[in-house]
């Protein structure tokens, strides 16, 4: 299986879903990952299983995963028994967990001021997760300062609508864009 980063070369566009008819679009599209943004634990296992048999990445918002913690121990079930390739969160604990259980950790930041992006900054040195997504992603200068001032991987996702939109992110500095906008999944 490849690696998030051979993934995201290959094809920048990650697919972000939050239905199974949405799954299904996008295990039959071109993307090589898959962002779940809604699921629970009835049916996670399930979406893991489908989205691996298509040959992707999965990565599982833990965030939004309904009937399991948010702490050590959901991180470890997920790990064990889930097995997604990595986890998307905002909460820096988070992020340590799953790199102690050997999942790729993206930690989504949500850039509103300047105030927030000095946060992002000063976690992304601390905590040492794999990536990082910036919403809303159509913030070129944004992703641009930020990937001149960090070494870890940016993914612009949220408000991506068209494809000028992934070019004008990809062209500012990051290295996936993450988005809900089936048309863009080709």
């Amino acid at each position: 299986m490849m690696n998030i980063r051979e993934a995201l070369k290959i094809n920048p566009v990650i697919a972000a879903i939050r239905d199974t008819g949405h799954l299904s679009m996008a295990l039959q599209s071109d993307v090589k990952i898959i962002f779940i943004l809604a699921a629970d634990i009835f049916n996670i296992s399930a979406y893991i299983h489908h989205i691996r048999e298509a040959g992707k990445l999965s990565f599982v918002h833990i965030d939004f995963l309904e009937g399991l913690g948010k702490d050590k121990k959901a991180i470890e079930f997920i790990a064990k028994k889930i097995k997604p390739d990595g986890i998307i969160t905002t909460r820096s604990n988070l992020i340590k967990y799953a790199k102690d259980c050997s999942l790729y950790a993206i930690q989504r930041f949500f850039i509103v001021d300047s105030q927030s992006l000095e946060t992002c900054i000063k976690t992304v040195l601390n905590v040492q997760s794999d990536l990082i997504e910036i919403m809303p992603g159509i913030m070129p200068q944004v992703v641009k300062d930020l990937s001149g001032t960090m070494t870890t991987p940016i993914i612009a996702g949220g408000l991506i609508s068209k494809q000028e939109d992934v070019t004008l992110m990809m062209n500012s500095g990051a290295i996936g864009i993450s988005t809900g906008n089936t048309l863009l999944w080709k």
